[in-house]
């Protein structure tokens, strides 16, 4: 069994048993894995991943220390292409503080694809940005939860389709 993070914790803990204290430990939320019916509930339900948001770890890395601990090789990132920006064309309706390029594109449909969470790469940008600077969100769907997060921050933002492309989402968020 190769462990990432879509990993199912009962799945995991069921090759490698000697992984439940340093799960715990990475996430307290989760001692009760020490209760084999939780174990099985619970287990089946969370993957790596969700540990790893509930511990605040970043998962790459937790990944990677769980596939140390049972001797797998770490995961190194690959190189991919950047997102395909879009031509984006400026309406009359658009707010001013989205002119000019984004300081950060995120391609949300492309993360979400490998398994990861779009709204943690938003948190992080946004802590990054400059006065003035924006987020660009390029996903395949309207991304309500992300847009309902960021309101909850008291942060700007503003959703429009691409007016090439309709089935093309463009969220900006500042």
């Amino acid at each position: 069994m190769e462990i990432t993070g879509k990993t199912r914790l009962f799945e995991l803990l069921e090759k490698y048993p000697q992984l439940e204290d340093q799960i715990i430990q990475a996430a307290p939320a989760f001692k009760n894995l020490k209760n084999p019916v939780l174990r099985k509930t619970v287990g089946r339900l969370a993957s790596i991943e969700k540990v790893a948001q509930i511990g605040e770890l970043d998962t790459f890395s937790f990944v990677n220390l769980l596939r140390k601990l049972v001797g797998q090789a770490e995961i190194t990132p690959s190189i991919e292409p950047g997102p395909i920006i879009p031509e984006i064309k400026y309406d009359t309706g658009d707010p001013d503080w989205i002119r000019g390029d984004p300081e950060f594109i995120v391609d949300g449909t492309a993360l979400l694809a490998k398994g990861d969470v779009p709204l943690h790469v938003i948190n992080e940008h946004l802590e990054k940005l400059s006065a003035g600077g924006y987020i660009l969100l390029l996903t395949n769907f309207e991304p309500q939860p992300m847009i309902d997060a960021v309101k909850k921050q008291n942060r700007k933002f503003y959703h429009k389709r691409d007016p090439k492309d309709p089935s093309q989402h463009l969220t900006y968020f500042q």
